[in-house]
């Protein structure tokens, strides 16, 4: 059996056009982009192309993106910058956020100096909005509010203006954790009231170890790492020149044909709902399944049993790749921070099946057939 990938949310398939666009700067143009000789004003003048290229589609300022390492580094970096630099003594979060926000806020929001607390989430797992400007208000001290665009988990989505009108109202800076949307759909940071966002390359099949980090042109931070005069003075260290122009080409692609793959995408997703509900007793779908949600995730709760139980082991087994929440407990059964604070069902057992364009219908059947003689 060939092996089927349901866990795009982790990751995604490098596109052979990006592969194509990366593989000359790593063979003939190898140039540093700090030397001033030919080969390192080529270098230089493929990173600053893409930065322009990114900054196009995202409708930002070259200026205001930051080629970086991950969503990783660029969701730590803003939370850093926001109490360091602009002042934030309150972090205002949410308990479903991906632990690269979780454990930032965790590790500056512990002390007397800054404090952070929790959003309500409503039963179905998107942020209550009545709550965070309750909170908002309750605060004289400036807060961050650092709230994911889009679950990985669950895929529920965000209505981003509507949080960052409430920010602006209260003097807040917001951040959101965009990893999961940018490359999945069309962004306007010139209309959206955000000051930083993240993404990260691989999940829109560009390449791992790239990601970026925007900063609103009305904000003034300083240098989140210190060395060379890379990045503009703000990120020292060579740059990551194949990852940067992998990650501007991927995020061409997927913009140029968003509309085609959105909606195949999501009808691979509205099929194997249909298939799961109508072949699998007393499926659940966690979050806002049909609702304001990825187009790419579907979060699947099945009756716990003793087969059960085993399903990641039992599909890996089978050459299914799927997730129990996010990468960071794909490879072992344990409880998602996301589902227990949702839906704390001990008798239920969750499972992330997550699509990109390079899935099939049969996929979907094949996988519901084997979940079927498996549960």
């Amino acid at each position: 059996m060939n092996r089927i990938y349901f866990d795009n949310a982790a990751t995604t398939a490098l596109d052979k056009e990006v592969l194509d666009a990366m593989l000359p700067y790593m063979t003939t143009n190898f140039g540093n982009p700090s030397s001033i000789y030919s080969y390192g004003r080529e270098s230089r003048l493929a990173i600053e192309t893409a930065r322009k290229t990114v900054a196009r589609l995202l409708n930002a300022h070259p200026g205001e993106i930051f080629f970086t390492s991950g969503g990783t580094e660029s969701n730590n970096t803003a939370i850093l910058s926001a109490i360091r630099d602009l002042g934030c003594k309150h972090i205002i979060t949410s308990a479903i956020e991906h632990h690269a926000v979780l454990h930032t806020v965790e590790h500056y929001g512990c002390g007397e100096e800054v404090t952070s607390h929790f959003v309500k989430l409503l039963p179905d797992g998107h942020v209550n909005l009545a709550d965070l400007e309750f909170q908002l208000s309750s605060h004289k001290e400036r807060c961050l509010v650092t709230l994911m665009h889009a679950n990985n988990e669950i895929g529920n989505i965000l209505d981003i203006d509507a949080v960052g009108t409430l920010c602006k109202k209260h003097n807040a800076i917001f951040h959101s954790d965009c990893v999961q949307t940018v490359g999945h759909y069309p962004l306007d940071l010139r209309k959206t009231p955000v000051h930083f966002i993240s993404a990260a390359g691989h999940k829109f099949h560009g390449p791992k170890g790239i990601g970026i980090l925007y900063v609103n042109d009305n904000i003034k931070v300083k240098p989140f790492i210190f060395g060379g005069g890379q990045e503009r003075n703000m990120r020292a260290g060579t740059e990551n020149l194949y990852g940067i122009v992998g990650f501007a080409k991927a995020l061409e692609l997927a913009m140029k044909n968003y509309e085609k793959d959105s909606k195949y995408i999501q009808s691979l997703k509205t099929y194997m709902i249909e298939k799961l509900k109508n072949n699998i007793k007393g499926v659940q779908f966690n979050g806002d399944q049909e609702g304001k949600c990825l187009y790419t995730v579907l979060s699947v709760a099945f009756p716990k049993t003793e087969r059960s139980e085993m399903i990641l082991f039992n599909l890996d087994i089978n050459h299914i790749c799927v997730s129990g929440g996010s990468a960071c407990s794909s490879g072992a059964d344990q409880d998602s921070h996301v589902i227990r604070a949702i839906n704390n069902n001990p008798n239920l057992v969750t499972v992330r099946f997550s699509f990109s364009k390079y899935n099939t219908r049969q996929e979907v059947e094949a996988v519901v057939a084997k979940l079927q003689e498996l549960i």
